[in-house]
């Protein structure tokens, strides 16, 4: 991983978006603290979303659609 501050990515920022296409993880920083990091989207690792996965593991009380009793005074 290589760090560069925000002159030097202004400066050479198409050398590090091919650095970063080529899967190098370039992060920019200002006074040497981490603000941004620029990968390569494609070899971004997420994991897919499975329809209906958290069936079940989701569950809601009886009364929750009921107004709030701290909300009275505006129904």
């Amino acid at each position: 991983m290589k760090q560069v501050n925000i002159a030097q990515a202004k400066a050479q920022l198409s050398e590090l978006v091919k650095r970063a296409v080529a899967g190098e993880v370039i992060v920019i920083a200002r006074d040497n603290k981490p603000l941004v990091k620029l990968v390569n989207i494609a070899t971004e690792t997420r994991k897919a979303r499975t329809p209906g996965s958290a069936k079940g593991a989701v569950t809601m009380k009886s009364d929750f659609g009921k107004p709030l009793n701290d909300f009275a005074r505006y129904r």
